[in-house]
């Protein structure tokens, strides 16, 4: 009885998006593995300095471009399609771990990075354009709901039992094996269980054509400024809160702010909240029209980021605001996640959904490219400059709200044409 219900409640997709979903978690707990221990084996371990390593991880950005750019044409052409661009990801991300394992020095690290980053590049247009193209419209925003739960889920599972083998073993390099293993597991799962969900026509634009058409899209250009808006405040929450709590808290357990197990224990908390709030609120959402989701999600990021500044001002109970902040901030994510992709895929002809989702995902490495030198120099200002700095992170909502606003009005006025 009590599995009919769960079964019932479930969103009723297409068997290959649960496949992709299942794959997804697997991966990413893998991912989850080294996504937080990496900095630290290799500067306390092999031996590079903090600005080397912190230099070859952000290299990973730079092939996260190339891949995303790459990974959307890819996922529109006859020969490679979804599937295949899949698998070429999947690929690439093992044999970046295998570099990782072996690094030593640091050319080593940065061709690592630059691997793994061009992996992750090629995922995210391929993943998402296939769930566009097994859900219908009433359904993709629920659908991309259950691949971030997936990916919520797998990361969490993977920092935890990351953090379980280190201190039982005391082995980085594993975790870059472990994580190896997943990326081949995953392309098994992708060879095996997934067919081609791409309908190639024979009229379907060349490469520059593609690009030039989702260029010269008003609507999507239009959407792409609200969507770095988000993106860099994801970047806040991942680089700059942690050591905003750390060196900015002043009425926390100590003087130095929050210890690193509180702070550990926060973050985890702030997935836990995403993870079960993430089918949830898709689901509440589609009352809505995407602008108008996309607003109420940047409601929650200005509320959340008011919490943070409380976090670091208020005299007594910090760890209650903490929580509070990170809570409402996990809402603000789950909110935006889903809707934003189901907005580009609702944009995109469908013959370049690879190319719209590819200018998505680019939305996503310019926003890391912003987010944390920003935070980075806010913080290294007075504490009032600190301070002010997640109210003008709230405040700047207003600026995504009118955007939003006017991308509402060009589609209201594009249906009624």
């Amino acid at each position: 009885m009590l599995k009919h219900k769960l079964l019932s409640w479930l969103p009723q997709l297409s068997h290959q998006v649960w496949i992709l979903a299942a794959g997804r978690l697997l991966s990413q707990v893998g991912s989850g593995f080294t996504l937080f221990y990496a900095p630290i084996f290799f500067v306390n371990q092999v031996g590079l300095s903090a600005t080397a390593v912190g230099i070859a991880l952000g290299s990973a950005s730079v092939s996260g471009v190339l891949g995303r750019f790459l990974g959307g044409s890819f996922a529109d052409s006859r020969f490679w399609g979804r599937r295949r661009t899949l698998l070429l990801s999947a690929a690439v991300s093992a044999l970046a771990d295998v570099v990782l394992a072996l690094t030593y020095n640091f050319p080593t690290l940065v061709m690592g990075n630059l691997l793994m980053g061009l992996g992750i590049g090629l995922y995210w247009p391929a993943t998402e354009a296939a769930v566009a193209d097994l859900t219908t419209i009433d359904q993709r925003n629920e659908a991309f709901a259950i691949t971030r739960l997936a990916d919520s889920m797998g990361l969490g599972i993977g920092v935890v039992l990351g953090g379980a083998l280190i201190a039982t073993a005391g082995n980085y390099r594993a975790l870059f094996v472990i994580d190896g293993i997943s990326f081949v597991v995953f392309f098994a799962i992708i060879y095996f269980a997934i067919a081609e969900t791409l309908q190639f026509q024979d009229h379907q634009r060349r490469f520059h054509q593609s690009w030039g058409v989702a260029f010269s899209d008003h609507r999507l250009m239009v959407y792409v400024l609200v969507n770095i808006l988000f993106t860099t405040y994801i970047a806040q929450v991942q680089s700059t809160m942690p050591l905003y709590f750390t060196n900015f808290v002043s009425a926390a357990e100590s003087d130095g702010g929050f210890s690193p197990t509180t702070i550990s224990g926060l973050f985890s908390w702030h997935i836990v909240v995403a993870v079960l709030c993430q089918l949830p609120v898709a689901r509440s959402l589609n009352r809505f029209s995407r602008p108008h989701a996309l607003m109420v999600s940047l409601l929650l990021w200005g509320g959340g980021f008011v919490m943070v500044w409380l976090t670091g001002v208020a005299s007594s109970y910090p760890l209650i605001w903490a929580i509070l902040a990170l809570g409402i901030l996990a809402i603000a994510l789950v909110s935006y996640t889903p809707s934003s992709s189901t907005l580009v895929v609702d944009l995109a002809p469908e013959s370049l959904r690879g190319v719209y989702l590819s200018i998505n995902s680019q939305c996503w490495a310019i926003g890391y490219l912003i987010g944390p030198p920003m935070g980075g120099w806010a913080l290294d200002q007075s504490r009032v400059v600190a301070h002010s700095f997640w109210l003008i992170a709230a405040a700047s909502i207003g600026i995504g709200i009118v955007i939003l606003q006017y991308l509402n009005q060009i589609l209201v006025t594009q249906e009624k044409g």
